[in-house]
């Protein structure tokens, strides 16, 4: 059974032919790396995992998302309650300008959650899911903008769990986060694989490495490759990956 299957999709924006026929599928409980240089298509892809394209004016989208047994893009799907259980990280911390407890409360006060225990029973549990309790539990009521970045950026993970997806997307979570920061989102997408699917797009070859089972190498909207991690990095079958992932071009 996989969590997440891509039946020959292509995407188009206006003309411009995007993603070209791609194929993957993503088992329950992995990270999966989306690798490629800039403009390959691999944030198009992890957009459509909660249909954030559908956003964007011209877009035309062909083929199957099946997450759970549901084609999420056929017609009468709830966009909502598909986004509940698809929960997004982006590139650069965005906490809301609230306050840190309020940050993690809100999806659970949008999808109209009003009892004052719940909130705050998943609240405390989201946050000390990424580990980041024991640094703002007496702040709670402080703003999260006085958090540093990796701080904020474990709060917006922690956003994101608060209304229990299944599936977390990730686009470049650690590209504005130094070394340190980076390096404690990483043993937290390790950790967090026990209880959810994630799909992460990364630049960054010795991250994809490190926190991924799978890896997908995208190119020019094409997928050129995927396959286990160990494998794409050791022993890849195509030449291209082989050259993207030694540096000789991208």
């Amino acid at each position: 059974m996989y969590k997440i299957e891509s039946k020959d999709i292509h995407l188009h924006y206006g003309d411009f032919h995007a993603l070209k026929g791609i194929n993957i599928n993503i088992e329950p409980n992995t990270v999966t790396a989306l690798i490629g240089p800039s403009g390959c298509g691999k944030s198009t892809y992890l957009r459509l995992l909660n249909r954030m394209n559908d956003l964007i004016d011209d877009v035309k989208i062909k083929g199957e998302i099946i997450i759970d047994g549901e084609n999420i893009y056929s017609k009468g799907v709830n966009v909502d309650s598909l986004r509940k259980k698809v929960g997004m990280v982006f590139q650069k911390p965005n906490p809301f300008p609230k306050t840190i407890f309020e940050n993690v409360a809100y999806g659970l006060r949008v999808n109209g959650i009003s009892d004052k225990n719940y909130i705050e029973e998943r609240v405390e549990t989201s946050i000390r899911q990424v580990v980041l309790w024991e640094e703002v539990k007496d702040k709670l009521k402080k703003s999260a903008f006085e958090l540093s970045g990796g701080q904020q950026q474990r709060l917006c993970i922690a956003r994101a769990l608060a209304i229990q997806p299944s599936i977390i997307l990730m686009d470049e979570p650690t590209s504005a986060l130094d070394p340190i920061s980076t390096a404690k989102i990483e043993e937290l997408i390790y950790e967090l694989k026990n209880q959810y699917t994630i799909v992460i797009v990364t630049h960054n070859m010795q991250q994809a490495g490190r926190v991924s089972d799978h890896t997908a190498f995208f190119y020019l909207g094409e997928l050129i490759e995927y396959g286990a991690t160990k494998d794409i990095f050791t022993n890849p079958k195509i030449e291209q990956t082989q050259n993207y992932i030694t540096g000789r071009f991208g």
